[in-house]
């Protein structure tokens, strides 16, 4: 009888804890999709760099909380063109874009990958290399 009652407190303790226990945040993702050209003979040089993509550079991605990030290759009408899509995870998106901005890997990851692409005019009106996209549909 005694072994009932201390598993009967056990159970009751678990159980206080299981239910005071703060549920856990719900991760919120937001996704981000943009354009850009590619110059017809930097094509391979670009695919090259992103097959041997920097170790630092990646581990600054993850770190600003950027999660499944892909770059996708089109030709139209013969020309070029870089498709980025990826999730950000974090709750500060500026602060974030900024840490990754500073950073001196990426800078020269930057410097590699920047003379290989031909920004489209609303991102070159704004010295930014990608059009940001936007979203038209979604299945969760």
């Amino acid at each position: 009888m005694k072994v009932f009652f201390i598993v009967l407190i056990l159970l009751i303790i678990c159980a206080a804890a299981y239910i005071h226990k703060p549920a856990k945040e719900q991760l919120i993702v937001k996704r981000y999709a943009s354009i850009t050209g590619l110059k017809p003979d930097k094509v391979a040089r670009y695919k090259y760099l992103h097959a041997h993509a920097w170790p630092a550079v990646l581990k600054k991605i993850k770190e600003c909380n950027i999660r499944n990030y892909s770059i996708y290759l089109k030709n139209i009408d013969g020309k070029p063109y870089l498709f980025s899509y990826f999730e950000y995870t974090g709750n500060n998106f500026t602060a974030d874009m900024q840490k990754m901005a500073t950073d001196t890997n990426t800078q020269k990851w930057w410097k590699e990958t920047n003379p290989t692409q031909l920004p489209l005019p609303d991102a070159a009106a704004k010295g930014k290399i990608w059009s940001d996209m936007e979203e038209v549909f979604h299945t969760p």
